[in-house]
Protein backbone atom coordinates (compact mmCIF):
# COMPACT_ATOMS: atom_id res chain seq x y z
CA UNK A 1 0.00 0.00 0.00
CA UNK A 2 1.33 3.33 -1.17
CA UNK A 3 2.14 6.28 1.83
CA UNK A 4 0.21 9.08 2.44
CA UNK A 5 1.56 12.57 2.35
CA UNK A 6 0.25 14.85 4.84
CA UNK A 7 0.96 18.16 2.89
CA UNK A 8 0.88 21.41 4.66
CA UNK A 9 -0.20 24.52 1.88
CA UNK A 10 0.20 28.18 2.30
CA UNK A 11 -1.81 29.88 -0.02
CA UNK A 12 -1.99 33.65 -1.69
CA UNK A 13 -4.79 35.89 -3.38
CA UNK A 14 -7.41 34.77 -1.72
CA UNK A 15 -9.80 37.52 -0.84
CA UNK A 16 -12.89 35.71 0.34
CA UNK A 17 -14.46 32.87 1.08
CA UNK A 18 -15.41 31.92 -2.36
CA UNK A 19 -12.09 31.79 -3.14
CA UNK A 20 -11.25 29.27 -0.27
CA UNK A 21 -14.07 26.93 -1.60
CA UNK A 22 -12.19 27.35 -5.23
CA UNK A 23 -8.95 26.43 -4.36
CA UNK A 24 -10.43 23.08 -2.10
CA UNK A 25 -12.40 22.13 -5.00
CA UNK A 26 -9.26 22.98 -7.44
CA UNK A 27 -7.22 20.59 -5.19
CA UNK A 28 -9.81 17.73 -4.88
CA UNK A 29 -9.68 17.53 -8.90
CA UNK A 30 -6.12 16.69 -8.88
CA UNK A 31 -5.88 12.74 -9.26
CA UNK A 32 -3.89 10.87 -5.90
CA UNK A 33 -5.04 13.51 -3.98
CA UNK A 34 -7.77 11.86 -1.10
CA UNK A 35 -8.39 15.23 1.09
CA UNK A 36 -8.36 19.16 1.41
CA UNK A 37 -8.89 21.45 4.08
CA UNK A 38 -8.84 24.58 3.45
CA UNK A 39 -8.64 27.22 6.46
CA UNK A 40 -10.26 30.76 6.42
CA UNK A 41 -8.99 32.44 3.63
CA UNK A 42 -7.52 35.72 5.74
CA UNK A 43 -5.01 32.80 6.95
CA UNK A 44 -4.31 30.77 3.94
CA UNK A 45 -3.43 27.65 5.22
CA UNK A 46 -4.69 24.59 3.64
CA UNK A 47 -3.54 21.07 4.19
CA UNK A 48 -3.71 17.97 1.65
CA UNK A 49 -3.61 14.13 2.33
CA UNK A 50 -2.14 12.49 -1.03
CA UNK A 51 -0.57 9.66 -2.39
CA UNK A 52 3.10 10.22 -2.09
CA UNK A 53 3.39 10.25 -5.66
CA UNK A 54 1.55 13.76 -5.64
CA UNK A 55 4.28 16.53 -5.93
CA UNK A 56 4.53 20.02 -4.82
CA UNK A 57 4.83 21.20 -8.92
CA UNK A 58 1.48 19.24 -9.24
CA UNK A 59 -0.13 21.23 -5.96
CA UNK A 60 1.32 24.29 -7.24
CA UNK A 61 0.46 24.25 -10.80
CA UNK A 62 -3.36 23.29 -9.92
CA UNK A 63 -3.27 26.23 -7.61
CA UNK A 64 -1.94 28.69 -10.11
CA UNK A 65 -4.47 27.34 -12.75
CA UNK A 66 -7.46 28.14 -10.25
CA UNK A 67 -6.29 31.74 -10.05
CA UNK A 68 -3.85 31.28 -7.01
CA UNK A 69 -0.30 31.14 -5.72
CA UNK A 70 0.85 28.03 -3.45
CA UNK A 71 3.79 27.43 -1.74
CA UNK A 72 4.92 23.97 0.17
CA UNK A 73 5.52 24.28 3.48
CA UNK A 74 5.72 20.90 5.32
CA UNK A 75 5.24 17.43 4.01
CA UNK A 76 5.49 14.66 5.98
CA UNK A 77 4.33 10.54 5.21
CA UNK A 78 1.27 9.19 7.32
CA UNK A 79 3.99 6.73 8.76
CA UNK A 80 7.52 7.50 7.76
CA UNK A 81 9.87 4.87 8.44
CA UNK A 82 13.55 5.07 9.71
CA UNK A 83 15.74 4.13 6.47
CA UNK A 84 19.55 3.54 6.15
CA UNK A 85 20.06 2.68 9.42
CA UNK A 86 23.64 0.67 9.08
CA UNK A 87 23.86 -3.03 9.57
CA UNK A 88 27.65 -2.90 10.57
CA UNK A 89 28.24 -2.41 14.29
CA UNK A 90 31.62 -0.66 12.66
CA UNK A 91 29.42 1.92 11.51
CA UNK A 92 27.53 5.15 12.43
CA UNK A 93 23.89 5.59 11.05
CA UNK A 94 24.87 9.48 10.46
CA UNK A 95 28.41 10.87 10.96
CA UNK A 96 27.94 15.24 11.25
CA UNK A 97 31.03 17.36 10.01
CA UNK A 98 31.07 20.32 12.63
CA UNK A 99 30.08 20.49 15.79
CA UNK A 100 28.26 23.67 15.81
CA UNK A 101 24.15 24.64 16.59
CA UNK A 102 23.33 22.72 12.83
CA UNK A 103 25.51 19.55 13.71
CA UNK A 104 24.48 19.41 18.00
CA UNK A 105 20.71 19.85 16.55
CA UNK A 106 21.11 16.90 13.58
CA UNK A 107 22.68 14.74 16.38
CA UNK A 108 20.43 15.15 19.07
CA UNK A 109 17.53 14.66 16.42
CA UNK A 110 18.89 11.43 15.36
CA UNK A 111 19.86 10.37 18.48
CA UNK A 112 16.27 10.54 19.33
CA UNK A 113 15.31 8.62 16.29
CA UNK A 114 17.12 5.78 17.57
CA UNK A 115 20.52 6.79 15.15
CA UNK A 116 24.30 6.23 16.22
CA UNK A 117 25.75 9.23 15.33
CA UNK A 118 29.39 11.15 14.92
CA UNK A 119 29.80 14.57 15.52
CA UNK A 120 33.25 15.05 13.45
CA UNK A 121 34.94 18.59 14.73
CA UNK A 122 38.24 19.69 13.89
CA UNK A 123 38.53 22.62 16.31
CA UNK A 124 36.38 24.05 19.10
CA UNK A 125 32.96 22.20 20.05
CA UNK A 126 30.41 24.94 19.94
CA UNK A 127 30.74 26.66 16.44
CA UNK A 128 30.71 30.05 15.88
CA UNK A 129 27.79 31.04 18.19
CA UNK A 130 28.78 30.63 21.48
CA UNK A 131 32.71 30.77 20.91
CA UNK A 132 33.20 33.44 18.62
CA UNK A 133 29.84 34.93 17.65
CA UNK A 134 26.23 35.95 19.15
CA UNK A 135 27.72 35.22 22.98
CA UNK A 136 30.84 36.89 22.96
CA UNK A 137 29.74 39.49 21.24
CA UNK A 138 26.11 40.29 22.84
CA UNK A 139 27.79 40.29 26.09
CA UNK A 140 30.50 43.01 25.11
CA UNK A 141 27.51 45.14 23.32
CA UNK A 142 26.07 45.02 26.95
CA UNK A 143 28.66 45.80 28.94
CA UNK A 144 29.36 48.97 26.20
CA UNK A 145 25.73 50.01 26.71
CA UNK A 146 26.11 50.31 30.07
CA UNK A 147 29.17 52.42 29.99
CA UNK A 148 27.11 53.94 27.48
CA UNK A 149 24.25 54.60 29.25
CA UNK A 150 25.44 55.15 32.51
CA UNK A 151 27.85 58.31 31.66
CA UNK A 152 24.89 60.55 29.79
CA UNK A 153 21.98 61.78 30.89
CA UNK A 154 18.22 60.81 30.13
CA UNK A 155 19.37 57.64 28.57
CA UNK A 156 20.66 59.54 25.71
CA UNK A 157 23.91 62.02 24.27
CA UNK A 158 26.50 62.54 22.18
CA UNK A 159 29.41 62.30 24.39
CA UNK A 160 31.16 58.31 24.56
CA UNK A 161 32.03 57.36 27.55
CA UNK A 162 35.72 56.90 28.60
CA UNK A 163 37.60 53.53 28.05
CA UNK A 164 36.67 50.83 30.73
CA UNK A 165 39.65 50.71 33.85
CA UNK A 166 40.05 47.06 33.20
CA UNK A 167 39.48 46.03 29.58
CA UNK A 168 41.14 42.59 30.44
CA UNK A 169 38.83 41.99 33.31
CA UNK A 170 35.73 42.74 30.83
CA UNK A 171 37.27 40.28 28.22
CA UNK A 172 37.65 37.47 30.73
CA UNK A 173 34.41 37.91 31.88
CA UNK A 174 33.29 37.18 28.48
CA UNK A 175 35.92 33.73 28.11
CA UNK A 176 34.54 32.70 31.15
CA UNK A 177 31.22 33.01 29.97
CA UNK A 178 31.51 31.42 26.36
CA UNK A 179 33.46 28.57 28.21
CA UNK A 180 30.71 28.32 30.49
CA UNK A 181 27.77 27.99 27.87
CA UNK A 182 30.34 25.57 26.20
CA UNK A 183 29.94 23.20 28.44
CA UNK A 184 26.96 23.28 29.66
CA UNK A 185 24.72 23.10 26.37
CA UNK A 186 27.27 21.38 23.97
CA UNK A 187 29.74 19.17 25.69
CA UNK A 188 27.59 18.07 28.83
CA UNK A 189 24.72 17.78 26.53
CA UNK A 190 26.67 15.19 24.16
CA UNK A 191 27.63 13.32 27.09
CA UNK A 192 24.42 12.84 27.93
CA UNK A 193 23.18 10.66 24.82
CA UNK A 194 24.79 7.44 25.35
CA UNK A 195 24.26 6.99 20.96
CA UNK A 196 26.03 10.50 20.40
CA UNK A 197 30.12 9.88 19.84
CA UNK A 198 32.52 12.93 19.43
CA UNK A 199 35.10 12.68 16.83
CA UNK A 200 37.95 15.16 16.97
CA UNK A 201 39.71 15.58 13.81
CA UNK A 202 39.46 17.44 10.27
CA UNK A 203 36.58 15.46 7.76
CA UNK A 204 37.96 15.20 4.49
CA UNK A 205 34.92 13.13 1.88
CA UNK A 206 36.31 10.40 0.31
CA UNK A 207 33.70 8.72 -1.71
CA UNK A 208 29.62 9.27 -2.24
CA UNK A 209 29.03 7.93 1.25
CA UNK A 210 32.66 7.38 2.87
CA UNK A 211 34.78 9.96 4.78
CA UNK A 212 38.38 10.04 6.45
CA UNK A 213 38.84 11.42 9.58
CA UNK A 214 42.66 10.93 11.61
CA UNK A 215 43.64 8.91 8.82
CA UNK A 216 40.35 6.09 9.22
CA UNK A 217 38.13 6.20 6.60
CA UNK A 218 34.05 5.22 7.30
CA UNK A 219 31.22 4.71 5.56
CA UNK A 220 28.21 5.57 7.40
CA UNK A 221 24.42 5.71 6.72
CA UNK A 222 24.04 9.16 5.69
CA UNK A 223 26.26 12.08 5.72
CA UNK A 224 25.42 15.45 6.80
CA UNK A 225 27.80 18.94 6.53
CA UNK A 226 27.85 21.63 9.22
CA UNK A 227 30.80 23.05 8.83
CA UNK A 228 29.59 26.66 9.48
CA UNK A 229 31.04 29.77 8.08
CA UNK A 230 33.94 31.93 8.57
CA UNK A 231 34.75 35.52 8.60
CA UNK A 232 35.45 36.85 4.63
CA UNK A 233 37.04 39.69 3.26
CA UNK A 234 36.97 40.99 -0.09
CA UNK A 235 40.64 41.20 -2.17
CA UNK A 236 41.49 44.92 -1.21
CA UNK A 237 45.12 45.72 -2.74
CA UNK A 238 47.32 45.36 0.83
CA UNK A 239 45.05 44.10 3.07
CA UNK A 240 46.75 41.89 4.78
CA UNK A 241 47.11 41.39 8.88
CA UNK A 242 43.84 42.98 10.12
CA UNK A 243 41.25 41.99 12.79
CA UNK A 244 38.42 40.69 11.58
CA UNK A 245 35.45 39.52 13.61
CA UNK A 246 36.88 37.16 15.79
CA UNK A 247 40.14 38.70 17.23
CA UNK A 248 38.35 41.87 17.70
CA UNK A 249 36.27 40.08 20.27
CA UNK A 250 39.51 39.43 22.14
CA UNK A 251 42.24 42.05 21.15
CA UNK A 252 44.49 42.90 24.46
CA UNK A 253 44.82 46.37 24.77
CA UNK A 254 41.74 49.24 23.33
CA UNK A 255 43.08 51.00 20.61
CA UNK A 256 42.83 54.73 20.51
CA UNK A 257 41.25 54.25 16.86
CA UNK A 258 39.99 51.81 14.08
CA UNK A 259 38.89 51.80 10.96
CA UNK A 260 35.79 49.58 9.94
CA UNK A 261 35.32 47.81 6.62
CA UNK A 262 31.73 47.07 6.52
CA UNK A 263 28.38 48.55 7.45
CA UNK A 264 26.29 45.60 7.88
CA UNK A 265 25.34 43.95 11.48
CA UNK A 266 28.39 42.87 12.63
CA UNK A 267 30.51 46.15 11.63
CA UNK A 268 28.05 48.39 12.72
CA UNK A 269 27.33 46.15 16.07
CA UNK A 270 31.28 46.13 16.78
CA UNK A 271 31.74 49.94 15.55
CA UNK A 272 29.32 51.40 18.26
CA UNK A 273 30.87 48.56 20.75
CA UNK A 274 34.50 50.11 20.41
CA UNK A 275 33.06 54.06 20.00
CA UNK A 276 31.46 53.60 23.25
CA UNK A 277 34.37 52.31 25.06
CA UNK A 278 36.55 55.34 23.90
CA UNK A 279 37.84 54.41 20.65
CA UNK A 280 37.34 57.11 17.56
CA UNK A 281 35.93 54.80 15.08
CA UNK A 282 35.30 55.53 11.06
CA UNK A 283 33.32 53.32 9.15
CA UNK A 284 33.36 52.72 5.51
CA UNK A 285 30.58 50.91 3.47
CA UNK A 286 30.54 50.49 -0.54
CA UNK A 287 26.75 50.39 -0.81
CA UNK A 288 25.11 53.96 -0.94
CA UNK A 289 23.99 53.57 2.95
CA UNK A 290 24.70 51.39 6.01
CA UNK A 291 22.65 48.41 7.17
CA UNK A 292 21.59 48.07 3.53
CA UNK A 293 19.36 45.29 3.81
CA UNK A 294 16.92 47.00 5.70
CA UNK A 295 14.33 49.94 5.26
CA UNK A 296 15.76 52.63 3.44
CA UNK A 297 14.39 54.87 7.04
CA UNK A 298 16.04 52.80 9.10
CA UNK A 299 19.06 53.35 7.98
CA UNK A 300 18.56 56.79 7.81
CA UNK A 301 17.70 57.34 10.95
CA UNK A 302 20.25 54.94 12.42
CA UNK A 303 23.25 56.68 10.52
CA UNK A 304 21.95 59.92 12.60
CA UNK A 305 21.98 58.48 15.86
CA UNK A 306 25.55 56.78 15.32
CA UNK A 307 27.21 60.17 14.07
CA UNK A 308 25.21 61.71 17.09
CA UNK A 309 28.18 59.26 19.22
CA UNK A 310 30.91 60.74 16.95
CA UNK A 311 31.07 57.56 14.88
CA UNK A 312 32.39 58.63 10.88
CA UNK A 313 30.25 57.02 8.90
CA UNK A 314 30.95 56.75 5.13
CA UNK A 315 28.66 55.05 3.06
CA UNK A 316 29.11 54.95 -0.96
CA UNK A 317 32.86 54.51 -1.24
CA UNK A 318 35.63 52.55 -2.81
CA UNK A 319 38.37 51.24 -0.50
CA UNK A 320 41.50 51.57 -3.28
CA UNK A 321 44.36 49.98 -0.97
CA UNK A 322 45.12 49.20 2.78
CA UNK A 323 48.86 49.92 3.54
CA UNK A 324 50.13 49.22 7.52
CA UNK A 325 53.63 51.30 8.35
CA UNK A 326 54.70 52.07 11.77
CA UNK A 327 51.95 50.29 13.64
CA UNK A 328 49.27 52.32 11.47
CA UNK A 329 47.08 51.57 8.93
CA UNK A 330 46.26 53.85 6.19
CA UNK A 331 43.52 53.42 3.55
CA UNK A 332 43.11 55.06 0.82
CA UNK A 333 38.85 55.62 -0.52
CA UNK A 334 37.73 57.25 -3.42
CA UNK A 335 34.28 59.56 -2.27
CA UNK A 336 31.86 61.57 -5.12
CA UNK A 337 35.30 60.92 -7.40
CA UNK A 338 38.10 62.26 -5.03
CA UNK A 339 40.82 59.86 -3.23
CA UNK A 340 41.04 60.66 0.76
CA UNK A 341 43.87 58.64 3.15
CA UNK A 342 42.28 57.23 6.24
CA UNK A 343 44.31 56.52 9.07
CA UNK A 344 43.81 54.48 12.54
CA UNK A 345 45.30 52.19 14.92
CA UNK A 346 43.34 49.32 14.29
CA UNK A 347 41.52 48.02 10.88
CA UNK A 348 38.72 45.37 11.38
CA UNK A 349 37.32 44.05 8.40
CA UNK A 350 33.62 43.11 8.61
CA UNK A 351 32.27 42.52 5.35
CA UNK A 352 29.99 39.03 6.00
CA UNK A 353 30.97 35.80 6.14
CA UNK A 354 31.34 32.73 4.12
CA UNK A 355 30.85 28.80 4.11
CA UNK A 356 33.65 26.81 4.93
CA UNK A 357 33.79 24.22 2.51
CA UNK A 358 37.18 24.44 0.80
CA UNK A 359 39.02 22.01 2.80
CA UNK A 360 35.94 19.25 2.75
CA UNK A 361 37.01 17.41 -0.87
CA UNK A 362 33.79 17.97 -2.26
CA UNK A 363 34.28 16.77 -5.47
CA UNK A 364 34.94 13.38 -4.03
CA UNK A 365 31.42 13.30 -3.49
CA UNK A 366 29.69 15.09 -5.95
CA UNK A 367 28.01 17.74 -4.07
CA UNK A 368 27.89 20.83 -5.79
CA UNK A 369 28.46 24.28 -4.86
CA UNK A 370 27.75 27.65 -5.18
CA UNK A 371 29.99 30.52 -6.10
CA UNK A 372 30.74 31.85 -2.52
CA UNK A 373 31.25 27.65 -1.94
CA UNK A 374 27.78 27.51 -0.06
CA UNK A 375 26.87 23.98 -0.99
CA UNK A 376 23.41 23.77 -2.86
CA UNK A 377 20.71 21.90 -1.20
CA UNK A 378 17.44 21.06 -2.62
CA UNK A 379 14.18 22.14 0.02
CA UNK A 380 14.81 18.71 2.09
CA UNK A 381 18.30 20.02 2.46
CA UNK A 382 20.10 17.08 0.19
CA UNK A 383 22.56 17.80 -1.45
CA UNK A 384 23.73 16.65 -5.20
CA UNK A 385 24.18 13.64 -3.40
CA UNK A 386 21.30 11.44 -1.82
CA UNK A 387 23.36 10.25 0.18
CA UNK A 388 24.65 13.79 1.95
CA UNK A 389 22.26 16.40 3.18
CA UNK A 390 23.53 19.76 4.55
CA UNK A 391 22.45 22.60 7.18
CA UNK A 392 23.25 25.79 8.73
CA UNK A 393 25.84 28.59 7.60
CA UNK A 394 27.20 26.14 5.38
CA UNK A 395 24.64 26.48 2.82
CA UNK A 396 24.45 30.19 2.63
CA UNK A 397 22.04 32.72 4.00
CA UNK A 398 20.15 33.41 6.07
CA UNK A 399 23.11 32.79 9.00
CA UNK A 400 21.48 33.01 12.20
CA UNK A 401 21.87 30.33 14.94
CA UNK A 402 17.98 29.59 15.16
CA UNK A 403 17.38 28.84 11.29
CA UNK A 404 20.81 26.27 11.62
CA UNK A 405 19.17 24.35 14.71
CA UNK A 406 16.37 24.63 12.84
CA UNK A 407 17.58 23.41 9.52
CA UNK A 408 20.12 20.66 11.48
CA UNK A 409 17.69 18.66 13.11
CA UNK A 410 15.13 18.79 10.00
CA UNK A 411 18.45 17.32 7.93
CA UNK A 412 18.82 15.08 10.11
CA UNK A 413 15.35 13.63 10.53
CA UNK A 414 14.96 14.11 6.71
CA UNK A 415 18.26 12.02 5.89
CA UNK A 416 17.36 9.07 8.34
CA UNK A 417 13.84 8.39 7.40
CA UNK A 418 11.62 9.51 4.57
CA UNK A 419 9.57 12.10 6.19
CA UNK A 420 10.74 14.85 3.65
CA UNK A 421 9.99 17.89 5.38
CA UNK A 422 10.65 20.78 4.07
CA UNK A 423 12.79 23.46 4.54
CA UNK A 424 10.86 26.41 5.56
CA UNK A 425 12.04 30.20 5.67
CA UNK A 426 8.70 31.78 4.96
CA UNK A 427 9.00 34.06 8.10
CA UNK A 428 12.14 34.26 9.78
CA UNK A 429 13.06 37.36 12.15
CA UNK A 430 16.63 38.65 12.32
CA UNK A 431 18.04 41.12 14.92
CA UNK A 432 21.53 43.47 14.68
CA UNK A 433 22.36 44.77 18.11
CA UNK A 434 23.32 48.74 17.66
CA UNK A 435 21.60 50.94 20.17
CA UNK A 436 18.89 51.20 19.15
CA UNK A 437 18.55 47.78 17.90
CA UNK A 438 16.98 47.01 14.26
CA UNK A 439 14.59 43.83 14.12
CA UNK A 440 13.07 42.63 10.57
CA UNK A 441 10.50 39.82 9.11
CA UNK A 442 8.90 39.42 6.09
CA UNK A 443 9.56 41.48 2.64
CA UNK A 444 10.24 44.64 2.55
CA UNK A 445 8.13 47.80 0.76
CA UNK A 446 10.43 47.37 -2.41
CA UNK A 447 10.83 43.69 -2.40
CA UNK A 448 6.93 43.22 -1.67
CA UNK A 449 6.32 45.38 -5.31
CA UNK A 450 9.26 43.52 -6.82
CA UNK A 451 7.07 40.31 -5.89
CA UNK A 452 3.84 41.77 -7.08
CA UNK A 453 1.76 42.68 -4.30
CA UNK A 454 0.11 45.87 -4.45
CA UNK A 455 0.95 47.49 -0.97
CA UNK A 456 0.53 50.14 0.91
CA UNK A 457 2.94 50.68 4.54
CA UNK A 458 2.52 52.31 7.72
CA UNK A 459 4.90 54.03 9.51
CA UNK A 460 5.19 55.35 13.19
CA UNK A 461 8.33 57.63 15.11
CA UNK A 462 8.86 56.82 18.30
CA UNK A 463 8.25 60.01 19.86
CA UNK A 464 4.65 58.68 19.18
CA UNK A 465 5.05 55.68 21.42
CA UNK A 466 4.55 55.83 24.65
CA UNK A 467 6.95 53.54 26.25
CA UNK A 468 9.81 55.72 24.41
CA UNK A 469 8.42 58.95 26.26
CA UNK A 470 8.25 57.17 29.58
CA UNK A 471 12.11 56.70 28.95
CA UNK A 472 13.08 59.34 27.70
CA UNK A 473 14.44 57.95 24.87
CA UNK A 474 12.27 58.94 21.63
CA UNK A 475 15.22 57.25 19.13
CA UNK A 476 13.54 55.07 16.54
CA UNK A 477 10.15 53.79 13.96
CA UNK A 478 8.11 51.25 13.13
CA UNK A 479 7.22 50.68 9.62
CA UNK A 480 4.72 47.94 8.58
CA UNK A 481 4.10 46.34 4.75
CA UNK A 482 0.68 44.56 3.97
CA UNK A 483 -1.29 44.07 1.22
CA UNK A 484 -3.67 46.64 -0.38
CA UNK A 485 -6.83 44.53 -0.99
CA UNK A 486 -6.87 41.77 1.90
CA UNK A 487 -4.68 44.06 4.80
CA UNK A 488 -2.62 41.00 5.62
CA UNK A 489 0.80 41.81 6.97
CA UNK A 490 4.09 41.30 4.65
CA UNK A 491 6.86 42.95 6.29
CA UNK A 492 7.62 44.70 9.99
CA UNK A 493 10.32 46.75 10.46
CA UNK A 494 11.31 47.50 13.87
CA UNK A 495 14.11 50.10 14.72
CA UNK A 496 14.10 50.38 18.94
CA UNK A 497 16.17 49.88 21.89
CA UNK A 498 13.86 46.93 22.53
CA UNK A 499 13.31 45.59 19.17
CA UNK A 500 14.72 42.39 19.17
CA UNK A 501 11.88 41.55 21.35
CA UNK A 502 8.78 43.26 19.85
CA UNK A 503 9.55 41.59 16.18
CA UNK A 504 8.02 38.54 17.78
CA UNK A 505 4.44 39.23 17.52
CA UNK A 506 5.24 40.45 13.80
CA UNK A 507 6.64 37.27 13.24
CA UNK A 508 3.55 35.13 14.26
CA UNK A 509 1.34 37.69 12.50
CA UNK A 510 3.19 36.62 8.99
CA UNK A 511 3.78 33.16 9.98
CA UNK A 512 0.11 32.67 10.61
CA UNK A 513 -1.03 35.08 7.44
CA UNK A 514 -2.92 37.17 9.92
CA UNK A 515 -3.85 40.93 8.65
CA UNK A 516 -2.57 44.60 10.96
CA UNK A 517 -6.68 44.81 11.48
CA UNK A 518 -5.68 41.22 13.66
CA UNK A 519 -3.19 43.23 15.37
CA UNK A 520 -5.15 46.62 16.12
CA UNK A 521 -7.69 44.12 17.53
CA UNK A 522 -5.54 42.38 19.87
CA UNK A 523 -4.98 43.46 23.76
CA UNK A 524 -1.39 45.26 24.02
CA UNK A 525 0.21 45.97 27.00
CA UNK A 526 0.26 50.11 27.97
CA UNK A 527 4.15 51.34 28.27
CA UNK A 528 5.34 48.70 26.94
CA UNK A 529 7.48 48.49 22.89
CA UNK A 530 5.21 45.98 21.58
CA UNK A 531 2.33 48.76 21.72
CA UNK A 532 4.48 50.40 19.19
CA UNK A 533 2.86 47.30 16.40
CA UNK A 534 -0.56 48.00 17.61
CA UNK A 535 0.16 51.61 17.04
CA UNK A 536 1.53 51.29 13.57
CA UNK A 537 -0.95 48.94 12.78
CA UNK A 538 -3.98 51.09 13.84
CA UNK A 539 -1.92 54.20 11.56
CA UNK A 540 -2.93 52.31 8.61
CA UNK A 541 -6.79 53.93 8.83
CA UNK A 542 -6.42 57.00 11.40
CA UNK A 543 -3.91 59.32 12.80
CA UNK A 544 -2.88 58.67 15.83
CA UNK A 545 -2.23 61.83 17.26
CA UNK A 546 -5.80 61.97 17.48
CA UNK A 547 -6.25 58.96 19.76
CA UNK A 548 -6.01 59.09 23.85
CA UNK A 549 -3.75 56.73 25.39
CA UNK A 550 -3.56 52.91 25.18
CA UNK A 551 -4.29 53.13 21.20
CA UNK A 552 -8.05 53.96 21.72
Amino acid sequence: MENKSHIALHVEGMTCDACARHVTEALRSLPGVEKVEVGNWQSGHATVLADASVTDKNLAETVRIAGYRAIVRERKLDHPGQVNFSRDSTEYDLMVIGGGSAGFAAAIKASELGARVAIVESGTIGGTCVNVGCVPSKTLIRAAEHCYVTSNDNFQGVTACSPPLDWRGIIQQKDELVASLRKGKYSDVAQSYPNISILHGEARLTGKRALEVNGRVYTPGKILIATGSSPWAPPIPGLTDYLDSTAALSIPTLPKSMIVIGAGAIGLELAQMFARFGVKVIVLEVLPRIAALEEPEISLALTDYLQREKIDIRAGVKVDRVEKKDGEYSVTIEEYGKKELITGEQLLVAAGRRARTAHLNLEAAEVQVGKRGEIHVNQHLQTSNPDIYAAGDVIGDPMFVYVTAYAGALAAENALTDARRVYNLSAVPRVTFTDPQIASVGLTESHAREQGYNVKTSIIHARDVPRALAARDPRGLIKLVAENDTGKLLGAHVLAVEAGDVIQEATLTIRFGLTYKDIVETFHPYLTWVEGIKLAAITFEKDVHQLSCCAA
